[in-house]
Order: structure tokens, then C-alpha cells, then sequence
């Protein structure tokens, strides 16, 4: 079955169309909505074609790293719903969970989207912890882009609870934002065979050869990459994919 899917997809790809009717370069319809979960911090709802997911971040007072005494930091976690999809399992994340919380954390994390030292309170003792939890509402194909364009947005649209010192009142928001400096916004880029695509859908993902998800900043600076799929790449297909992710992520960025 697999076989034949992909004999199919390459065969459309030989003619620079895919199975959905889309141009190899081009995304399906993406909608961005902030401010969606009135209990949180600060919410995203992100579609992209039937891809459908939900981001909200919830703010604690927690304890610095000791190595990064005078930080405050973000923790990154997936939820893959069995509403979502027939292939998702309630229980503990499975491993494509996982990887979709830390290609997220690395594209913010490493573009130091957020200026970590504002979110400290008292250096060694109080910090704030930026939580980003992200949900699937439907699956259909390119969760990781998805999931890294409703954090961003999530983020920008955070504000911090009241704090009087000892005790965080979330019932109260206060009209201070988040420090962001920077606004990373992931693409992943698909091989098959010596073709490209973006915007995979779940059936191109089921049978793709390689994958390479890069995070952009809106200076067109690169934070982080995650290689997936099997077949290798080589470096001047890395660098045709890296062009690719530069340019799409700038499309993308206007969403929001």
C-alpha cells in the first residue's frame, strides 16, 4: 500500500503537482488566531489545511537553573490527542510527541527568542517559567510547523499574571508582555527522491524519504534544524533546503 502511495506521489512530483492538486512549493491554507483560552496566559489556534492544533501558555514562579542563576526558562509540552487521530494512543507521549516539544523549545530556545534574563525575579532563588503546552485537535500532516507557528504566537500574545512578591494571582492579568526580541518560525522541507516540498500532508509524510525542519528568524538567521525520515542528505540538497525554509518561513511569518 505504502509502495504504491509513493509511487504515486513521485510520479505526480515528475509533473511538478502533488496528490492534493498543490504546486510542490505551496502551503494549504493557514489560519492564525490568538487569544483562544481565556484561562491561559496566552493562546494560539493554528489550521493548516485540516491540520488543527491548539498552544496555551500558563506562567509559574519557579527556581533558576543553577547554571543560568540569574534566567528564567520555557518547558515545551506535546499532547497528541486520540481525537485527533485514529494513529494517537492516550497515556505518556510517544516518541513523535516528544520530538514535535523539543524541535518547538530548540527554534525558541536557540534563536533566544525570549530575553530569559528579564524573566528573572531574584538571581538564585525566583524565576519565571514560561510553560507552552500544545495540543492536536486534528491531525492531517505537518504537526511540527504548525505546533511552532502557534507557540510564537502564543508567546506574543502572553501576558504576565499579577505577582505581589510571594503569591501569583492568575485570576489577574497585568498589561505586561512577554520579552521577545525575536520571532523563530519553523518549515520543514520533504525529500523525495531529488524532489522537494513543503507543507506535507499525512499521506506524503507516511512515505517521505527525508525530512529537515528549520527554524527562522525574521533576519533570516537559522536557530535550529531537525532531520528526519531515513534516505541521507547531502550537503547541497541541505543548503537547496535551507534556501527553501528561508523563503517560505518569510510567507508564513506574515500570518501573524
Amino acid at each position: 500500500m505504502n509502495e504504491d502511495l509513493k509511487e504515486q506521489i513521485n510520479k505526480a512530483l515528475s509533473e511538478d503537482i502533488r496528490l492534493d492538486g498543490r504546486k510542490p512549493m505551496e502551503f494549504r491554507e493557514v489560519v492564525v488566531e490568538a487569544g483562544v483560552i481565556e484561562t491561559a496566559e496566552g493562546s494560539a489556534r493554528v489550521r493548516i489545511g485540516k491540520t488543527d492544533l491548539l498552544c496555551g501558555v500558563k506562567m509559574e514562579i519557579g527556581t533558576p537553573y543553577p547554571d543560568t542563576p540569574d534566567e528564567g526558562t520555557i518547558s515545551v509540552n506535546a499532547e497528541f490527542l486520540p481525537i485527533s487521530s485514529p494513529d494517537f494512543e492516550a497515556g505518556p507521549p510517544g516518541e513523535e510527541a516528544v520530538e514535535l516539544s523539543r524541535v518547538v523549545d530548540r527554534g525558541i530556545r536557540e534563536s533566544k527568542a525570549v530575553d530569559f534574563k528579564k524573566l528573572c525575579i531574584k538571581p538564585g532563588e525566583k524565576c519565571w517559567i514560561v510553560n507552552i503546552d500544545i495540543c492536536t485537535l486534528n491531525a492531517d500532516g505537518n504537526l511540527i510547523d504548525t505546533a511552532g507557528l502557534a507557540a510564537i504566537t502564543a508567546l506574543m500574545n502572553t501576558k504576565l499574571p499579577e505577582f505581589d512578591g510571594q503569591k501569583v494571582d492568575y485570576r489577574k492579568k497585568t498589561e505586561q508582555g512577554l520579552p521577545l526580541v525575536r520571532c523563530p518560525i519553523p518549515v520543514t522541507v520533504v525529500k523525495f527522491g531529488e524532489k522537494f516540498i513543503v507543507d506535507p500532508s499525512l499521506n506524503e509524510e507516511k512515505v517521505l524519504d527525508a525530512r529537515l525542519t528549520v527554524a527562522v528568524t525574521e533576519k533570516g538567521t537559522i536557530s535550529a534544524m531537525q532531520k528526519g525520515g531515513e534516505s541521507p542528505i547531502t550537503m547541497d540538497e541541505v543548503d537547496r533546503m535551507l534556501d527553501i525554509a528561508m523563503e517560505k518561513s518569510a510567507e508564513i511569518r506574515k500570518k501573524i
